[in-house]
Parts: C-alpha cells; structure tokens; sequence
C-alpha cells in the first residue's frame, strides 16, 4: 500500500467517523490524493496510476469505496462545512445556492435528463444536453490570500429527472423542493448562527421564500420585473376578516420607467473586483405571487446610468438589510458560477466513468467537496505564489495557484520528506528504479 502523505492524514482525520472500517477510509484517502494530483478523467483508474499502483490485482476493491461501501456523505458535508467555519472563523454565513448540469450520456444512467445547457445557450440561442442536474451548496466568503470572493461546496445532492422519478415510481422533486430541503438540514446543523441565502431568479419563488422566513434564514434573489408588489394593509378595528395586502404598488418595470422614481446613486462593489456607479431605488412592500400568500420584503430596484448592464430587480425577505447590502451579497453569488468552472477544469467533473447510482450520487459530490478541502490544505500554508505569464497577469491568488502549491507539497511528503529528514539522500537516489518511478509519477501528474 502506497503511504498517505501528512497532509491528507491531518486533513481526512475528522472525517474517520463517517467510514464503515479504516480500510475504507484508507482507500478513500488514497483515491482523494490521486483526484488531486491527476490530471485528465478522474477516474479510479486514473487516480490508482497516478500514486504508483498500476500494478494493483485488486484495483475492484477501490471502486468499492464508491459503488458498495457504506459511509455517511451527508454527515461527511457537516463536518467539512465545520471545518470551513472553524477555520475562516465565520460568524455571520453566507450560502449560495444554484444548480448545476453535468453532460453525461449512457444508457446505464437512469437519473439523467435533458435540461438547457446554461453553459452553450443565450438569449437567442437554445441548446439542451443529456445530463445530471446536481444542485450545490457554498459558503461565500473571502480568504486570506487573495481578494476576490471564493463559493466553497460543502452540500450537494443529485436532482433526478421527472422520467427517472417516474420509472421508480418516486414523487418528483424540482430544484426548488431539493433547495428547501438543504435549507431545513442547514439550520439543523447551525441552529444558532445568523445565514443569509443568495440564489439565482430560478429559485425566487415564494415556496423557498416562506421556507427561510420560517428558519429565520435571510434570502436574497433576483426578482421577475413584472412581480406583483402591495402595500401592507391597514390596521382593522372592525368586524369582518382582516385585509391580507394593501393598495397595490409599482412593479419594478413600472419604477424603470416612470421619470418621477427617486433614484439615489451609490459605488458598490462589482463584478471581476471592480468599483461601480450604480442608482438604485429601495422600499418595503409585499411581494404576493400567483396564488400565493403575501410575502414582505425588501425590494431594490438597480439600474446603470450608462447602460452597461441590464437593470434588474432584487428582493430580501430580511427588511431590515440595507440595499447596497443586497446589492453587493446578490453580486458576491456569482463564485458559485466560478466554482463550477474551475472544478470542471482542474477537477475533472464531468469526466468521471461511473454509471452505478450509488457511486453516481457520491463521485461528483465527493469531487466539489475536494475543491473545498484543497482551499483547507491552502489555508495552511505560508504563503501561496501568484503564477501569472508574459500573456496573462494577474495580482491574486486563483484556484489554479493553490491546486500547484498542494500538488507540490503532496509530491513532496510523498518521495522526499522521510529522506530529507534521515539526511538519506544518496541512498534514495542509489536505490534501483528510484529515477524511473518518480519519473514515470510526475509524468502522470503533468
């Protein structure tokens, strides 16, 4: 068996408790190291190669780790977002929350569906794919080697299709009936803590609205231009049912368009880390859906006095939030759209080679959730270099430069640090077919 390097020892030790026997978490530990340092298809053979063990007879038992064994992911997602809180120290949580399309095709995938491919489509332009719908859970936070805002996974569920459900005779659940459910078992785990949950239009329905308010979780959304917006109602000292909505009020395209609209202008923190000039116009109202109960809310209405960007309509069921404070939370949601990028190319999502369910609803989750821990091992060191190239400059760290420095440092406890402090050196590199294995290792990595 290949030795686990420290690092991944001291990282994985809380998650022991989640495994069934300490084989497995021996496995998985190995596998997890092999994800990070292979690059290509994270497949299990993929990450066997790559720490040394090609000539393993019983590669089937690694598979196991993902098809067969028993081990609590869902108790594995608490503990990481623990130590994600623990080690940022965050008091106050902001969660963003979207979902996620991974192409996948094969008929041995019964969960799959064709959705819209967020990633293809535009405005005029339609496409649709065969894949899996995964709806992701992030902290939104900043870290401390770099400014720009970084989304950590640390929850994500697969969202089956309505045909698969109906082929298993299961009642289907929408993306928005899987959000609900991930907010009620994060207020289970963070009973006391003050969340804010910051989501795409897609979910600014009032279903997840009331399911917040009754968890006492902050939402922030963008809202329809053409939503239905009241007034609350007076106060009623006689006799008959009291007025649920008061005297209806301006939608947001009629506050757009109307010339008498009070807008107030403010610099807010932008996307790519930039400073903008933005008006805006804020009020409290209830917002009341189709068919639905009146939902209060704070509304902020955002425009650009250059016409850069489209206007839009924000909306948060905590009133008490200012509005250059939603603002800048709403724009803070798009490093969940970065995480998703940057897992599919430096993590391999949508590469695995899986097609058993119960290795389909572990392998991707496992793959965001070592995004998360890679930042972790980042949080520990000194200092992490920025690489940049005569052809692309930036001052920051990225993703990219934290997967570099982990990688090194793995490659490092791996073949040189038990030498380094026997002062061993000449018998490592005399020992026969040293040169060729870590020759034969690095090619794999790179």
């Amino acid at each position: 068996m290949t030795t686990l390097s420290p690092t991944i020892i001291h990282i994985l030790a809380p998650f022991a408790i989640i495994f069934s026997c300490s084989k497995t978490l021996t496995k998985a530990a190995l596998l997890m190291t092999g994800a990070i340092l292979c690059k290509g298809g994270r497949t299990v053979c993929g990450s066997l190669k790559v720490m040394g063990l090609r000539g393993e007879k019983a590669f089937t038992n690694y598979h196991r780790v993902l098809n067969r064994a028993q081990w609590d992911a869902l108790k594995g997602a608490k503990i990481l977002l623990m130590q994600i809180i623990g080690s940022l120290g965050i008091t106050e949580l902001v969660v963003a929350l979207d979902d996620h399309i991974e192409r996948r095709s094969g008929e041995k995938i019964s969960s799959k569906g064709c959705y819209r491919d967020a990633v293809r489509s535009s405005r005029g332009f339609l496409v649709r794919c065969f894949g899996l719908k995964w709806v992701a859970m992030m902290v939104v936070t900043k870290l401390p080697w770099s400014a720009r805002v970084f989304a950590l996974p640390f929850l994500t569920v697969l969202a089956p299709s309505q045909k698969a459900n109906r082929a298993r005779n299961k009642k289907h659940k929408t993306s928005v009936d899987w959000a609900r459910q991930m907010c009620f078992q994060l207020r289970r785990w963070l009973p006391d803590m003050p969340i804010r949950l910051v989501v795409d239009g897609a979910f600014a329905t009032a279903q997840l609205a009331w399911t917040t308010l009754k968890l006492n979780i902050g939402l922030i959304s963008r809202l329809r231009l053409d939503a239905r917006l009241f007034d609350f109602p007076e106060m009623k000292n006689g006799s008959g049912r009291p007025a649920k909505r008061g005297c209806r009020l301006l939608g947001p395209k009629a506050l757009l368009e109307s010339e008498k609209t009070p807008w107030q202008e403010a610099e807010v923190q932008w996307y790519r880390g930039r400073k903008k000039k933005v008006q805006y116009v804020t009020t409290t109202c209830l917002w009341s859906p189709v068919g639905g109960e009146a939902i209060p809310i704070r509304l902020v209405v955002l425009k650009d006095p250059r016409g850069q960007f489209e206007s839009a309509a924000l909306m948060s069921t905590d009133v008490t939030l200012p509005a250059l404070v939603i603002i800048t939370e709403f724009v803070k949601r798009w490093a969940i759209e970065v995480t998703f990028r940057e897992a599919r190319e430096h993590l391999g999502i949508e590469t695995q080679r899986q097609w058993s369910n119960k290795a389909i609803a572990r392998e991707t989750p496992a793959l965001f959730a070592l995004y998360s821990i890679v930042i972790l091992i980042g949080l520990q060191l000194d200092k992490i270099p920025v690489r940049t190239a005569a052809w692309y400059f930036k001052q920051y760290n990225t993703f990219s430069d934290v997967l570099v420095e982990v990688r090194r440092i793995l490659w490092r406890d791996k073949y040189f640090l038990q030498v380094f402090e026997k002062g061993d050196l000449i018998e490592m590199f005399t020992r026969e077919g040293f040169i060729e294995e870590i020759v034969d290792h690095l090619a794999e990595a790179v």
